[in-house]
């Protein structure tokens, strides 16, 4: 037998050579705990500066330290005190209680449905900034079937979530397409999408089909009480369907030929053509299983929420899951916890302001800091003196630079 014969033959699992189960499990476990660590370094440091800017915000730590140099202990205690009370009401105000939780694992949902659909083309090489444009057509078919279908209550909220998986799609595919296509670029595809998306939903609010009865005021009836997610465990059902979308993303890359060719793409696109693969069918179904993530996050900003359809449902949701998936290294696990940490953020944040005064943009700020410092591994590493690991845990998306 041939050398080449003898390396390609694979060893049988219970061989002399099979490497011992635990000794696998702590060699993949070992191959996360860089990238762990540099998001935990991250969060810390963003948790440091926000402390400070905690304290230049607050009226009673600024005079204590108006005579630091006589006194240094009054505006020691006085800034300590001030990040405390904020952190503090933050963290009840994010777990603190039932409803606290609730509300975090609530604004999560989203979050993950919209982050896994950045992660996914993340990981076939493109750089999806469309998320806004598919969840905002998302929630419009999602309202539209919502509130005009009449169908009994589990098909109704079926056919909202489809029709808003399906908008989704359709309005990522465009991007997939145009790019397999033509080679446009998909970061400026996605950008201007967004912009189309937000103008179409505006000018459907005017018409009497999208408006309120007996309102002239841009903004749709509310969606059918059949159509709205059940209540379940104390947390709306979308939370969990989020969950089984993160599970259905890791199956698909981890587990389906096509995921696996997404991944070869994304990784080289040049040596996924030279292997057989075709780039542009990878390009097109990553793109539109993007949508389809993005859509189902804006069906749980419509059937999750007593609300009604304007041209503000969206919010920066659909921003907000670049940072996500970013943080999460465009994981599914990763992206679930990342999503979670804002929901975090942005739930505690309001009563924060509301204990201490402390500017609910904070929560905004604290998010930016995580994302700079994740964005910048080297600046973190140099601070907190972690060994850098190339390559260890860096989801590129090789389209940026195409």
């Amino acid at each position: 037998m041939s050398e080449q014969a003898k390396t390609e033959q694979p060893n049988p699992p219970d061989g002399p050579n099979a490497a011992p189960a635990p000794r696998k499990a702590v060699a993949s476990l070992s191959a996360y705990l860089p990238t762990v660590t540099l998001a935990i370094a991250s969060i810390v440091l963003a948790l440091l500066v926000g402390a400070v800017l905690i304290i230049v915000s607050n009226d009673d730590a600024l005079s204590k330290f108006s005579y630091f140099f006589s006194a240094p202990l009054d505006g020691i205690k006085a800034g300590l005190n001030a990040v405390g009370d904020a952190y503090w009401a933050l963290l009840k105000g994010s777990v603190g209680s039932g409803a606290a939780l609730r509300g975090t694992l609530e604004k999560a949902a989203p979050l993950i449905c919209g982050g896994l659909g950045v992660s996914l083309a993340f990981r076939a090489g493109l750089f999806n900034i469309g998320a806004q444009g598919q969840l905002i057509a998302g929630a419009t078919a999602a309202a539209y079937v919502g509130f005009t279908w009449n169908l009994p209550v589990v098909l109704h909220l079926l056919a909202a979530l489809v029709a808003a998986m399906v908008a989704g799609g359709i309005w990522g595919g465009i991007v997939g397409l145009l790019k397999a296509q033509t080679g446009a670029h998909e970061v400026i595809l996605t950008i201007m999408l967004n912009y189309v998306a937000l103008q179409i939903l505006r000018w459907l609010l005017n018409l009497n089909a999208f408006q309120a009865p007996g309102s002239d005021n841009p903004t749709s009836p509310l969606v059918d009480s059949d159509a709205r997610f059940p209540q379940l465990f104390g947390v709306h059902l979308g939370f969990y369907v989020a969950l089984l979308a993160a599970v259905g993303v890791w199956w698909l890359l981890s587990r389906t030929t096509l995921g696996f060719e997404m991944r070869a793409v994304g990784a080289n696109p040049d040596a996924a053509r030279t292997a057989g693969m075709s780039v542009a069918k990878a390009y097109v179904l990553a793109m539109v299983v993007a949508g389809l993530l993005a859509g189902l996050a804006g069906a749980q900003q419509i059937v999750g929420h007593q609300d009604p359809l304007t041209d503000g449902i969206a919010g920066s949701i659909g921003f907000d899951s670049i940072t996500v998936a970013l943080l999460g290294r465009a994981t599914p696990s990763g992206t679930v916890l990342a999503a979670l940490l804002f929901g975090a953020l942005q739930s505690g944040g309001i009563q924060m302001q509301a204990a201490t005064g402390t500017p609910l943009s904070l929560s905004t700020v604290l998010q930016a800091l995580i994302v700079l410092f994740i964005a910048a591994p080297a600046l973190v590493r140099s601070i907190v003196r972690i060994r850098s690991q190339d390559g260890a845990g860096t989801v590129l998306a090789k389209g940026w630079n195409a």
